[in-house]
């Protein structure tokens, strides 16, 4: 008969919780502590706050320097260039330089204030673990980052024997094991329940507009930017994702309010996912075509 043992720390700006099934306690206390500690470190190199982070020394080094980065960086980067080139630009991870302009992130410490010009395409990734900006930019992980540190607490569960396994941080959510977990997802005006899904071996994001949208003069703003036009979108919407990892799926959210619809549904089926907008009380479905 397996122990199942639930924790919750607050990182990555939200309030993290765990639930795993193992076959005693002490297994169970191993796995959450290896996870928590994957969450952390991860956190600590991605955090746009942090003076030590990795973005941080990114930020100040002169354009054109190669700056060592740990390995997680370096994967969720490649997972955000990737992202960017298939949604043609409408996700861009240099978006952090409009989201300080706005006021919704601290400026970072940094000697240069970011191109307007520059976007993913100046972000180079080159040997031995490196990363080099060609042109003065800031670089924002956040959501991407955040997922990506629920899928390294769900490897870090199962490795150290975890049957089930369960993370969710802050509408970042991954299930592993034979089980399902019943999601409730929320509406545009993020108090209302908009549906329910079943979630088995995979990941759900969900990113509201509401929910951190604010008005600028006779104008509302938000979190969510076409990079292309540094336009805001989805401030009166609701986006879920289904994928296979929490990093996509987090990311795809981005995509889905910003992309035409025929590219989001191109990108969405390139990476095993399905999504659901709920806008203004009205469901619009992508399926997964494969």
């Amino acid at each position: 008969m397996s122990v199942r043992l639930q924790r919750a720390r607050p990182w990555l700006g939200t309030l993290v919780e765990m639930r795993v099934d193992a076959a005693d306690t002490a297994c169970a206390r191993a796995a959450i502590e290896a996870a928590f500690a994957e969450v952390e470190a991860a956190h600590r190199r991605m955090s746009f706050h942090e003076p030590d982070s990795d973005l941080s020394r990114l930020h100040a080094a002169l354009p054109g320097t190669a700056v060592d980065i740990d390995p997680r960086t370096l994967d969720v980067l490649r997972c955000a260039l990737e992202l960017a080139e298939r949604s043609d630009g409408h996700f861009d991870p240099s978006i952090a330089g409009e989201l300080v302009a706005q006021g919704f992130l601290p400026a970072p410490r940094s000697p240069f204030v970011p191109d307007r010009g520059a976007n993913w395409r100046d972000v180079e990734l080159i040997e031995a673990g490196r990363v080099r900006l060609h042109r003065p930019l800031w670089l924002d992980l956040g959501g991407i980052a955040k997922g990506y540190a629920v899928d390294r607490a769900i490897e870090q569960l199962l490795a150290h024997g975890a049957d089930i396994a369960l993370v969710n941080a802050g509408g970042d959510l991954r299930a592993a094991g034979a089980f399902e977990e019943i999601v409730h997802l929320r509406g545009a005006d993020n108090s209302a329940v908009s549906g329910a899904v079943a979630i088995r071996d995979a990941a759900l994001a969900t990113s509201i507009g509401a929910a951190t949208r604010r008005r600028s003069g006779n104008a509302w703003i938000g979190t969510h930017f076409d990079a292309r036009d540094r336009r805001a979108v989805g401030l009166s919407a609701a986006a879920s994702v289904i994928a296979p990892t929490c990093m996509l799926a987090d990311a795809l959210t981005k995509v889905v309010f910003a992309a035409p619809a025929a590219l989001t549904r191109r990108v969405l089926d390139h990476y095993r996912a399905q999504a659901v907008v709920d806008e203004a009380g009205t469901a619009r479905h992508y399926s997964n075509a494969a």
